[in-house]
């Protein structure tokens, strides 16, 4: 067991389309030889972007702390269609018509969904019912309704609209759903949506830019130097948090 299993920290990393939360956490935990392994906030396989991930028991402590940030995302809504998992990797359950839009009839539907307000969370999620996450009884059919949650959004900004593609950047608080928020604009807009694509490129202090490249974990050996070198320490971590907080 080499030094580097005595490593405690925060490693922020930028993971790519395809895998799941978990399995970089896995692949954290494989490269560094440690099981005290956590993610402060999952993000969907079909996304990507920044992952904050915990290392040791020290650093899982703070998950709560590390969760608490607001989030900044990119987002592009495919119009004209709805899918029962409200992305891309859903079956399509309708499909309309899109009008002409231009950008200010965009920009003034966007505008209503800024600041605080209610939003439903999607059947296929991983909330708990009974000890068992929303898309288990998706799957099956079964359809559970949790009450609406509060959250905020404190800005959402066009950024671009072609061939049905809608490009949004999103600054919100967390348990924020933009998959549900997706498919709300485009009920708004007078013609469906469902998430295309998402990538997080920021949680609270903690920035994309500054984050190891995902796709790199794979080979445990090279990852386990790249993720060292990278590592916050819990003190680190925390004086983030403490810049955030006076923001």
């Amino acid at each position: 067991m080499s030094d580097l299993a005595q490593t405690a920290g925060v490693v922020l990393v930028d993971k790519p389309v395809g895998p799941t939360s978990f399995r970089m956490v896995q692949q954290v935990r494989r490269a560094l030889g440690i099981k005290k392994v956590g993610h402060a906030g999952t993000l969907d396989p079909f996304a990507s972007g920044l992952l904050v991930i915990c290392v040791s028991r020290s650093a899982t402590r703070i998950i709560s702390q590390l969760m608490e940030g607001e989030k900044e995302y990119l987002g592009i809504l495919r119009l004209g269609f709805e899918t029962d998992t409200q992305d891309r990797e859903g079956n399509i359950v309708a499909e309309h018509a899109v009008p002409t839009l231009s950008q200010e009839t965009i920009e003034a539907c966007l505008a209503q969904f800024m600041g605080t307000q209610l939003q439903q969370p999607p059947q296929f999620s991983a909330l708990k019912h009974k000890g068992k996450p929303l898309y288990h009884y998706a799957r099956k059919g079964i359809v559970i309704e949790k009450d609406p949650r509060q959250i905020t959004i404190f800005s959402l900004e066009f950024i671009e609209y072609c061939e049905q593609c809608l490009q949004i950047r999103v600054v919100c608080s967390k348990g924020t759903y933009v998959r549900t928020l997706a498919t709300d604009i485009g009920r708004a807009l007078g013609c469906g949506a469902y998430l295309q694509e998402l990538r997080r490129t920021r949680s609270g202090s903690f920035h994309v830019n500054d984050a190891v490249d995902g796709s790199l974990l794979a080979d445990s050996t090279s990852a386990r130097q790249l993720l060292a070198d990278k590592m916050l320490s819990v003190e680190e971590a925390l004086a983030v948090l403490s810049r955030q907080e006076k923001v």
